[in-house]
């Protein structure tokens, strides 16, 4: 939800610190700070507001120093504001503490730590990780902070200084991400990758309860309980200039034109020469897939409605039934699976909080744990029996884009390998299937180049305050992620519709200062829809449609349509997303809102 970072070494830190703000600042944006050590004093700059404030700031007042940390906030406890910002300190203005997670029993350690006359300016719960640690320090800061989380309950990725032992940096973990940067000679903690590529490329994940003690040197790992961990490092095989707008005005934008690669990225080994699907990756056994009668998908947000196509396509092509859950109903719903039940969990960070949580209680239970994830290392994939990674790259944008249409591939694997291995694809159909995917990245090339269109489209749109989107069958969950893309970057408020469910109260809404937009290729149910869209014309409103290349009978029923290659109408979904990217995503820059940033939204929930 927040992101943190951390340096020690011989450069100022300074520099260093804000680069990787900088690069983390797609994790929150309500306000930002640094603390750094030099000559026996504790050093602090921060601001509500985004990270330029901040930067300001220290253009007019620069610190100086070879240790410090940083934090950009996505606020959870407390208000944006300069004293709810990071870094936190002590009485003693000694120690200094940035964090991401939840205390949640923060109130109980707080009214404890102001009875034996600690003094609290902020509103925030990481406050008392401050005072804790300042409580419990003698001589020695990792004790201090070990012992402080020993009393803690919640999630938490923290990084502590103190003037007291200028050479190190504590760091600890537990159900927020953290990973180390290595360094010669300096050593970097981050929230994410990104926030070292610049300056290293070996890494070192710290797990669930862990502390680690960082100097410029070396990092040493132990468990809250006290026991060393010993822990290999590994090279990072992306480069920092993919997390760059490479002359692009948005990162989403970028993204959005990164899909015809992605597609063939997260394919390239997973189909064969011979028209055949490899999932060996995953460690499941071809009698794990037969064995299984049940399917459980959880996820949230964008991953939420790919999980909904992956219903679709499990249900109609490996024959099993599938229930889909938002992650944080999953946990609290006392789900009924057994040892044959196969839960999918998708995530992009392969952090978030509920998903990860459903997760751990589908294993409780003794499920079998896939994972669909675009970040290796993480929680998520570490918690499961398998997984399918995306190869979306670095995702900055918070509306997620192209990790969707990863996912969306990913489920398009898995279901045609299990359907193929249960006795429900027929070779033909495995072969037309593997064939017809493979051409999925040109035709998003195809739909990128018609881009100006959808541009000249927004221009009529971007004044409207509402917005209808419908789709039938596999089409239901695309309507729902356009709507979803149009609130979170533009502001507008917008609905999804399953467009049978129409005339059941939506209708009611429907004027001329309502546009429709109707998901509408050749299939099964375009009759159907377009019965709607009459209706929507009966009551004067606008319609768009984004239809399949040769229809020509569209034009008698839209007043737009944006047309997309033909293919399968079980392939259309992924087609049929992107228009619906290009469009929110010209209505919110027209509208002149931060695209990458949107107002109160975070890349990575890691907090409930």
């Amino acid at each position: 939800m927040c992101g943190i970072v951390g340096y020690i070494g011989d450069k100022q830190a300074v520099p260093v610190l804000m680069d990787g703000l900088r690069r983390l600042e797609y994790r929150g944006y309500d306000s930002a700070g640094i603390a750094v050590l030099d000559n026996g004093s504790l050093h602090e700059s921060k601001s509500v507001g985004k990270l330029s404030i901040l930067e300001n700031m220290l253009k007019d007042h620069p610190l100086s120093g070879k240790v410090g940390i940083g934090h950009t906030r996505w606020a959870t406890h407390g208000r944006p504001s300069d004293d709810n910002a990071h870094p936190h300190s002590d009485c003693k203005h000694e120690i200094a503490v940035v964090h991401n997670g939840i205390i949640e029993n923060y109130m109980k350690l707080k009214k404890m730590l102001v009875a034996e006359g600690h003094v609290f300016v902020s509103e925030t719960d990481t406050e008392v990780l401050a005072h804790l640690i300042e409580k419990y320090y003698e001589d020695n800061l990792l004790s201090a902070v070990r012992h402080a989380l020993q009393n803690v309950e919640g999630s938490f990725a923290i990084g502590v200084i103190s003037i007291r032992e200028p050479g190190c940096i504590v760091a600890a973990r537990r159900y927020s991400p953290l990973v180390l940067g290595l360094g010669e000679g300096e050593n970097i903690l981050a929230s994410d990758i990104p926030a070292f590529l610049p300056y290293t490329k070996e890494a070192m994940l710290i797990n669930d309860d862990e502390l680690v003690l960082i100097t410029k040197d070396k990092a040493e790992i132990s468990t809250l309980s006290g026991e060393p961990v010993e822990r290999e490092s590994f090279q990072v095989l992306w480069d920092a200039k993919m997390a760059e707008k490479g002359g692009y005005k948005h990162f989403m934008l970028k993204e959005i034109f990164e899909q015809p690669q992605v597609v063939a990225d997260t394919l390239t080994g997973r189909l064969t020469d011979d028209n055949r699907i490899s999932l060996a990756e995953t460690g499941f056994q071809d009698e794990l897939w037969k064995k299984i009668n049940k399917v459980f998908i959880v996820a949230c947000g964008t991953a939420y409605h790919a999980g909904m196509v992956g219903k679709y396509l499990i249900e109609e092509i490996a024959r099993l039934p599938v229930e889909v859950d938002l992650a944080s109903e999953f946990r609290y719903r006392n789900p009924i699976v057994d040892e044959n039940s196969l839960v999918i969990a998708i995530s992009q960070s392969g952090e978030t909080a509920d998903t990860l949580a459903a997760a751990k209680e589908a294993k409780s239970k003794g499920a079998k744990l896939l994972s669909i994830c675009n970040v290796m290392g993480s929680s998520l994939t570490r918690e499961s029996d398998g997984v399918l990674y995306t190869r979306a790259g670095i995702e900055v944008g918070v509306a997620a884009t192209k990790t969707f249409i990863a996912q969306l591939i990913a489920l398009y694997l898995i279901s045609y390998y299990a359907g193929h291995l249960r006795g429900n694809v027929p070779e033909a159909d495995l072969n037309a299937f593997c064939s017809e995917i493979r051409r999925i990245p040109r035709y998003i090339d195809q739909i990128l180049v018609s881009h100006d269109e959808i541009k000249n489209l927004a221009k009529l749109f971007q004044k409207k305050t509402d917005f209808l989107y419908l789709g039938r069958n596999i089409q239901y969950p695309i309507a729902l992620e356009g709507a979803l893309k149009l609130k979170e970057i533009s502001y507008i408020h917008a609905e999804g519709y399953a467009a049978g469910e129409m005339k059941h109260g939506p209708i009611a809404l429907i004027d001329e200062n309502v546009p429709v937009l109707a998901i509408a290729p050749r299939g099964p149910n375009y009759d159907k829809i377009i019965s709607n869209i009459k209706e929507v014309k009966a009551r004067d409103a606008e319609s768009i449609g984004v239809v399949s290349d040769g229809d020509n009978e569209a034009q008698h029923h839209f007043d737009h349509i944006f047309t997309v290659p033909g293919t399968s109408y079980l392939l259309s979904p992924i087609l049929m997303t992107v228009p619906l990217q290009l469009l929110a995503y010209y209505i919110a820059d027209k509208k002149g809102t931060d695209v990458d940033q949107p107002r109160n939204l975070a890349k990575s929930v890691t907090v409930e």
